[in-house]
């Protein structure tokens, strides 16, 4: 069974950085074919996609959001983190974490995704 659960604080002022954590039950972070990314709600609004590690490491982000975005992994954890710097009040949002498959071999689309957690900025 696989499984998704977002951690990290909830209140984090403006100008710092937010940093959430992914842990990953189930299937390794490194299984081939399978993106692991980052998705966040904001109050009132769509779902706004942030970025993925991919299954060998590689990154990519929001053009939107790359100049203050980083997602890394740590393998003996099954883990992959979140940092967002200088976050503003437009960064308050529910974020998500979510595998997504291939569309070739893993039939494509975000087939797991975590619980969500509330992050609000403000002082």
């Amino acid at each position: 069974q696989v499984q998704l659960r977002e951690s990290g604080p909830g209140l984090v002022k403006p100008s710092q950085t937010l940093s959430l954590t992914c842990t990953v039950s189930g299937v390794s972070i490194t299984t081939t074919f399978y993106d692991w990314s980052w998705i966040r709600q904001p109050p009132g609004k769509g779902l706004e996609w942030i970025g993925y590690i991919g299954d060998i490491g590689s990154t990519y982000y929001s053009p939107s959001l790359k100049s203050r975005t980083s997602i890394f992994r740590d393998t003996s954890k099954n883990q992959f983190t979140l940092q967002l710097s200088s976050v503003t009040p437009e960064d308050t949002a529910v974020y998500y974490c979510a595998r997504w498959g291939d569309p070739v071999v893993r039939g494509g689309g975000y087939d797991y995704w975590g619980q969500g957690t509330q992050v609000t900025v403000s002082s």
